[in-house]
């Protein structure tokens, strides 16, 4: 069973939106044949929707809070690196603002 958790942890954004749009298109086939529903006994396949739903949350909070905390480390890291080379940062700023000015420009131009 870890194994399965470990495998869940490293699932992609990309992987997270398309288990969660297949968990919803089978809720929206449930709720919208209902007496269909009844018929085919899936009581127990809302119960499973319902677990994997909340794993689906979970997992989803797990890549929310990782994105998160890799932003916030990558703008400290880029504070540092300011604060350490006030001359350098500011140079490359103005390059880069200079580079996009210039790409503008051409675009501008090309119109």
């Amino acid at each position: 069973m870890s194994h399965h958790k470990t495998s869940e942890s490293s699932t992609s954004p990309e992987e997270l939106i398309a288990n969660i749009q297949k968990l919803m298109d089978e809720v929206e086939s449930i709720v919208s044949h209902p007496a269909e529903a009844v018929a085919n006994g899936t009581s127990h396949r809302l119960a499973d929707l319902q677990e994997k739903l909340s794993a689906m949350t979970q997992r989803v909070k797990g890549a929310y809070k990782t994105a998160r905390r890799n932003v916030v480390d990558g703008a400290h890291k880029t504070d540092e690196a300011i604060r350490s080379h006030p001359y350098q940062s500011i140079a490359i700023a103005v390059g880069v603002g200079m580079l996009v000015g210039a790409l503008l420009r051409g675009r501008r131009s090309d119109d």
